[in-house]
């Protein structure tokens, strides 16, 4: 399992990378998606999902054009009413990236 940080200094902004048996999540990514698509490439891991823990009013996600990219769902919370395509969590549900529950 990996797990790092990707933090972006002049917005004071964490977005997070989770990676096992080659299949990785990307927690609250910024808009530009280069970064996140240069780590998959590098690690040879596949996007799963992008989850989003809540509205983002300090900066601008790219978790849409993310997931275009790559294939990869976006995950939002059960109150989240967004315009595009997500899979609604549900309280208590559990989602698996490969040996991770």
């Amino acid at each position: 399992m990996k797990v790092e940080q990707i933090y972006t200094g002049c917005l004071a902004e964490a977005a997070y990378y989770i990676e096992s048996e080659g299949e990785a999540v990307i927690i609250d990514p910024l808009r530009e998606t280069k970064p996140y698509l240069e780590k998959l490439e590098k690690e040879g891991a596949k996007l799963k999902y992008i989850f989003e823990t809540h509205f983002h009013a300090d900066f601008v996600s790219g978790h849409v054009d993310l997931a275009k990219k790559t294939g990869a769902t976006i995950v939002y919370g059960p109150n989240a009413e967004t315009s595009f395509a997500k899979h609604q969590a549900k309280d208590g549900e559990e989602l698996k990236v490969g040996k991770l529950t």
